[in-house]
């Protein structure tokens, strides 16, 4: 079938929105049609040529929630007509991985999908006979995507799709951050380094959490606010003096969990800095450039404090990401806020201007 996509063609080069084609769903594949699409700095990051990983042409996008259109040969987990979310993520439920309560990092069709292509490591995407790779195993920058059953989420009847495509990667990577890889506890004080999409997920994380304090650092006193609507107990201006401020308004002790959603290496070592000695543990979310290293002094490992990494929050999409949108129906979690602009599919690479001016929290793409 022919439909309308956003393709890399080149890196450092704006996406073009052009008629490609796409085959039909394999043996446990499902063809879903995208209802919306949030951009994510990942996007952005890869189209950019900055990511080692990157590879081209490909159509980006992974931030997607649609309707199943059609299902494969053996699929079982969806049916036609069910609402997803696009995992980039995937939860087969058999490798040991997904069977290990210790990771969320699925391992059944890893290989393939770093290199772009679907579990038979083929594609289904091309344009005038050109194979084009399909980004994270989603392809979400377009009309129609075909991906393996395993990397969908089925959702709610009831959900909105525009909101609830941004459970597909930031709003949940946040939540997860907060809720699954820390576990924050009831009752304690928390930091969150970075007020974007990832970090005002973790923010309400925190909060749905039971934590009692929650701590916002961001240079930008728009985001700041909308930290607290999320439910950010104190505002907190970055800066070099930020650890310092962070002690003094802990009694000398720091927080016992730290969230790092920046990606920058020395707001990483601020939030270890941050974590309390004895038993603080500091979770970083974001990703740092190539090359970029992490500088800690030993003396802070050894005196108890942890660190660790977060991908996708730690969540196990299938079961999770459901209920997390469920959670958002019921009205614990306030997505209307992240979504700060809307466009059509032809304005993708406006998406990207307004990220890197730091406009706002996330563009959505609508298709029609």
């Amino acid at each position: 079938m022919n439909i309308r996509a956003a393709v890399l063609q080149e890196f450092g080069r704006p996406l073009v929105v052009e008629e490609v084609q796409l085959a039909d769903p394999g043996p446990g594949e499902v063809l879903v049609r995208l209802h919306a699409c949030g951009i994510c700095h990942t996007d952005m990051y890869t189209a950019s040529g900055v990511d080692p990983s990157g590879y081209a042409p490909t159509v980006l996008g992974h931030e997607g929630a649609g309707v199943v259109e059609r299902c494969g040969e053996g699929v079982t987990l969806v049916s036609e007509g069910d609402r997803v979310v696009t995992l980039f993520s995937p939860q087969c439920g058999e490798c040991i991985h997904c069977r290990s309560p210790l990771t969320n990092l699925c391992l059944a069709i890893r290989e393939q999908q770093n290199l772009g292509y679907l579990p038979d490591g083929t594609t289904r995407l091309s344009r005038e006979g050109e194979p084009l790779r399909h980004f994270m195993g989603t392809s979400t920058f377009a009309e129609y995507t075909v991906m393996p059953e395993i990397a969908l989420a089925r959702v709610s009847p009831e959900a909105p799709l525009d909101r609830a495509c941004l459970f597909a990667c930031g709003l949940s990577t946040g939540l997860g951050a907060a809720m699954r890889t820390a576990g924050v506890r009831e009752g304690s004080t928390c930091v969150v380094f970075g007020a974007g999409m990832v970090g005002l997920g973790a923010v309400a994380g925190c909060r749905l959490q039971g934590a009692e304090r929650i701590v916002c650092v961001d240079l930008s006193p728009e985001r700041l606010e909308l930290a607290r609507g999320q439910g950010a107990t104190d505002l907190l201006t970055g800066g070099a003096d930020s650890v310092e401020a962070i002690l003094e308004m802990t009694d000398g002790f720091g927080a016992d969990y730290t969230f790092e959603a920046t990606g920058l290496v020395a707001v990483m070592r601020q939030a270890v800095e941050a974590a309390r000695m004895g038993w603080g543990l500091c979770t970083v979310c974001g990703v740092a450039g190539r090359g970029a290293t992490l500088d800690v002094i030993p003396r802070l490992l050894i005196t108890g404090r942890r660190i660790c990494g977060s991908s996708f929050g730690g969540l196990k999409g299938r079961e999770d990401v459901p209920m997390l949108v469920d959670r958002y129906m019921a009205g614990d979690i306030d997505v209307d806020p992240f979504i700060s602009h809307r466009m059509p599919l032809e304005d993708v690479n406006r998406g990207f201007e307004l990220m890197e001016a730091q406009d706002g929290i996330r563009s959505v793409i609508e298709f029609g």
